[in-house]
């Protein structure tokens, strides 16, 4: 799902090239065709996850990389991409991030292993960091602050839809056709959306645009890279490996450093400066907490219930359509509570009703159906996250003054994607250590022919992926299939209650550092 303050990261920036109301609407249709290709990958990926453990033989590590490095490049050059964007020209920039995206999407589609595809996915991460602050910023731009509220709309309401419609879509083409078809999607997109901005969106830069701060992105990039790798490879080197914990190291390492190297360059790409701020860093500290609970979510529940529940991957893709309907449709909804109520009583209830829609995600058992099982979950965690998207952008843009409100709504961006890479990365060795756990207990005392046990347990990190040797009689078939999927509907609902009580920490954030009233502006 979209991360928080791509409303505050429009309405931060003045309209510095006001187009004509017949541009706007060709500025509207590129902007929302390419920010829909960057929206849609990273929910219909997860829905392909399973496809992909099938057709390339993978491990959940191995799709740990495909979903973490498109991730990784994403949160790490997020703000790079906008101030690239700012000197050089916001539709240059936006041009070469669709242009990147669509090569590496091809490159996706035609990977034959699973190391291809990582590293095309992570082009597709660089390809996505210049695409998405490219659209938001020819945004500001282009409309002035009278028809800005108008063309927000407009772009929320599309961009939302047709990451609504993307994992049905998905689903389909991964059921009727192939996972290929995921990536190769977004070639026609991406093919209109350089036809009509060169056509009819014009150039437009920042005369005042700093430099770029080539230094931060660096450590920022090889620090995240660094803690990912750790944690992910921990769960099939071991932690006892150099590799391993010499990642973790260093990653943390430079992940400290950067806010030295921050705080002593003179355009720093995260300025500590807005940290001063107890209203703006409760709000990314809030937002890393909640966002870190999505991010595992939407990495797992498509395994759940196509691995487990025996879902088609169309149904799996249109399971969480109610969570995105609901942020869609309660969206001016909740902008009124803000208004109401201000900012904070709102970021103290929606993550507590998010935390009970993961309590309702640990409900379901194998075999639950849908109605009775899945939707009322789905449905209170978009509830929950309705009420809290809203007052977390206001709270973000309200606590710095109106010249540094673009550089914070980027940042709260960046930090939501930052918690979904970290979280898929940490609780994802928590989930394969459940499963293992339990698969044994289960398989304890049962009688197995020779191997069948050591085959399964070399195999666990494959999670509900892992296969049933052919040749075993339909009894103990059956008993191993039964198993394995209760082994992963333990280790999920062990997960979903730890995305529970991050969303609790959230709304204790929220207590605590949330301001009732408007900070002092930064």
């Amino acid at each position: 799902m979209k991360p928080p303050c791509d409303q505050g990261v429009v309405r931060s920036l003045s309209a510095d090239a006001p187009c004509t109301a017949q541009a706007g609407r060709w500025i509207l249709a590129a902007t929302i065709l390419g920010s829909s290709m960057a929206f849609i990958d990273g929910t219909v990926v997860n829905v392909a996850l399973p496809a992909l453990q099938a057709s390339l033989h993978a491990s959940v590590v191995d799709v740990q990389w495909v979903v973490e490095s498109y991730g990784l490049f994403l949160a790490a050059l997020l703000l790079v991409g906008g101030s690239l964007g700012d000197l050089f020209g916001r539709r240059l920039v936006f041009l070469i991030g669709v242009g990147i995206f669509a090569v590496a999407s091809i490159a996706c589609g035609l990977a034959s292993n699973i190391q291809q595809l990582v590293i095309a996915r992570s082009v597709q991460g660089v390809g996505a960091a210049f695409l998405v602050p490219g659209s938001l910023s020819l945004i500001s731009a282009s409309f002035e602050e009278k028809s800005r509220g108008q063309a927000i709309g407009t772009w929320s309401g599309f961009t939302a839809i047709t990451t609504a419609i993307g994992p049905v879509l998905g689903g389909w083409l991964i059921e009727h056709a192939s996972w290929r078809w995921v990536f190769f999607i977004n070639v026609p997109l991406a093919a209109a959306v350089i036809a009509i901005s060169l056509w009819r969106v014009p150039e437009s830069r920042n005369a005042d645009a700093g430099h770029v701060d080539w230094l931060g992105a660096l450590v920022a990039t090889v620090g995240l890279g660094g803690v990912v790798y750790g944690f992910i490879e921990s769960t099939s080197l071991g932690w006892h490996q150099p590799l391993v914990y010499g990642s973790l190291i260093l990653g943390f390492g430079l992940l400290i450093g950067f806010a030295f190297v921050e705080d002593r360059i003179s355009s720093p790409m995260v300025p500590p400066a807005l940290f001063a701020s107890r209203g703006f860093s409760g709000a990314n500290l809030l937002t890393l907490f909640l966002y870190a609970a999505l991010g595992i979510f939407f990495f797992l529940f498509p395994m759940d219930l196509i691995q487990v529940q025996g879902y088609s991957t169309t149904a799996a893709g249109a399971a969480a359509l109610p969570l995105i309907l609901l942020l869609f449709l309660l969206s001016r909804w909740s902008g009124g509570l803000v208004t109401r109520y201000g900012s904070k009583a709102p970021l103290i209830v929606g993550p507590l009703i998010a935390a009970l829609g993961f309590v309702l995600c640990a409900v379901p058992g194998v075999g639950a159906g849908y109605w009775i099982g899945f939707f009322p979950a789905f449905a209170v965690l978009g509830l929950g996250m309705a009420i809290s998207v809203a007052p977390l952008t206001t709270v973000v843009m309200s606590s710095v003054a109106q010249e540094r409100a673009g550089a914070a709504s980027g940042i709260n961006n960046a930090v939501a994607r930052v918690a979904s890479v970290l979280a898929v990365a940490i609780l994802g060795i928590v989930m394969v250590k459940l499963f293992s756990s339990s698969l044994n207990r289960s398989l304890r005392g049962a009688v197995l022919p020779p191997g069948i046990l050591q085959y399964v347990r070399s195999n666990q990190i494959k999670l509900a992926g892992l296969d049933v040797p052919s040749g075993l009689d339909a009894q103990t078939a059956a008993l191993l299939r039964a198993s394995i999927s209760h082994a992963f509907v333990f280790g999920f609902r062990i997960v979903m209650l730890i995305c529970a009580s991050l969303c609790v920490a959230s709304a204790a954030v929220a207590s605590l550092m949330i301001p009732a009233k408007t900070d002092q502006l930064i």
